[in-house]
C-alpha cells in the first residue's frame, strides 16, 4: 500500500472521538437556562397567569420545549396550573423565594450607597423616608462632607402635604386615601406650608407627572428639598428618599440632581422587587 494512502488511514483512526460527556452537558446547561428564562418571564410580565402561547412568542422557544419546561416546573411547585383556563401562574415555591429574598433585604442597607451617593454629588443631606399614616419621618441619613450642611431631625413625624419627602407619599396613595387626607383641616408649619387642597391636589398632578417633588421652605424656613418615591414589590411605595439644603444654596430642580435622584430611587426599588407595569 502507498505510504500515502497509509498516512492518511492512520490519521483518520487518531481522530479524537467526540465527548459525549461534554455535549451531555453542554445540553443540560441549556435546558436550565431556558428553565430559568420561563420562570424569570413571570416575574416580568406584569401578568397574573400565562399561556404556554405567549411565552413562546415572547422567548423565541417551541411550543413544544415550554411545555415541557412548564410540567417540570410544576413537578416542584415553582408553576401552577389552572385547569379551567389552561394557563399557568406562579406556584406557592416561588412565592417562598421572593419572600425570603424579601425578608433578607433591609431598608436602610439597600438605601444606604444610594443616600451616599446622592450627598457626594449634590453635597447636600440625603435622607430615608418611611411613611407612619398620616405622617412621615426619617429614619436614615448621609450628611454632606462639609463644614455647613442641613442637619435633619432622624425619627421627628411630620403631616404628608409639608415638605418635599411628605408630598411625595401624598402623592402616590390612592384617589381615596388623598381626598381623605385632604378633607381634614390642614396645618401650617411656615408660611410656606401649602393647606389649599386645590392648591396640593394640583402639585400632586405634577408629583405623579414628574416623578418626584419639590419644596422651599414648607416644611423648615431656609430649607429647599426634592424627593422620589421608592416602590416595593407590591408596587406601593415603601419609601421615600430625599435631597435636602440650604434654600439659599440647594437647588433641587436643576437636572443633574433630579437624574440622580430617580435613578437611585429606582435602583433601591429594583433591589426591593419592584417590577414596573
Amino acid at each position: 500500500m502507498p505510504t500515502g494512502a497509509t498516512v492518511g488511514s492512520t490519521a483518520e483512526r487518531a481522530a479524537p472521538a467526540p465527548d459525549r460527556g461534554a455535549v451531555g452537558q453542554s445540553r443540560s446547561v441549556v435546558a436550565v437556562e431556558r428553565a430559568m428564562d420561563v420562570l424569570l418571564f413571570f416575574g416580568r410580565s406584569g401578568q397574573a397567569d400565562l399561556g404556554v402561547t405567549e411565552i413562546a412568542t415572547a422567548l423565541g422557544l417551541t411550543k413544544a420545549v415550554v411545555h415541557r419546561i412548564l410540567t417540570a416546573l410544576r413537578s416542584r411547585d415553582l408553576i401552577v396550573l389552572d385547569p379551567t383556563t389552561h394557563r399557568y401562574a406562579l406556584g406557592h415555591a416561588a412565592v417562598a423565594l421572593g419572600r425570603s429574598y424579601l425578608a433578607r433585604t433591609d431598608l436602610r442597607t439597600a438605601a444606604g450607597p444610594e443616600l451616599r451617593g446622592l450627598s457626594d454629588l449634590t453635597g447636600e443631606t440625603a435622607t430615608l423616608s418611611v411613611r407612619r399614616g398620616d405622617t412621615r419621618l426619617h429614619v436614615d441619613q448621609a450628611v454632606p462632607d462639609q463644614e455647613e450642611w442641613l442637619e435633619l431631625d432622624v425619627g421627628v413625624p411630620y403631616p404628608l402635604h409639608a415638605g418635599g419627602s411628605s408630598k411625595a407619599f401624598l402623592a402616590f396613595l390612592d384617589d381615596v386615601q388623598i381626598s381623605a387626607y385632604l378633607c381634614r383641616r390642614l396645618t401650617r408649619l411656615t408660611d410656606r406650608t401649602i393647606t389649599d387642597p386645590v392648591r396640593l391636589r394640583a402639585e400632586i398632578v405634577s408629583i405623579r407627572s414628574l416623578g418626584y417633588s419639590t419644596s422651599y421652605g414648607e416644611c423648615r424656613t431656609g430649607a429647599a428639598s426634592m424627593a422620589a418615591p421608592v416602590f416595593g414589590h407590591d408596587c406601593r411605595v415603601a419609601a421615600v428618599i430625599g435631597v435636602s439644603g440650604p434654600e439659599a444654596r440647594f437647588r433641587p430642580d436643576t437636572l443633574d440632581a433630579t437624574e440622580a435622584l430617580l435613578a437611585a430611587a429606582a435602583r433601591i426599588s429594583d433591589q426591593l422587587g419592584y417590577r414596573a407595569a
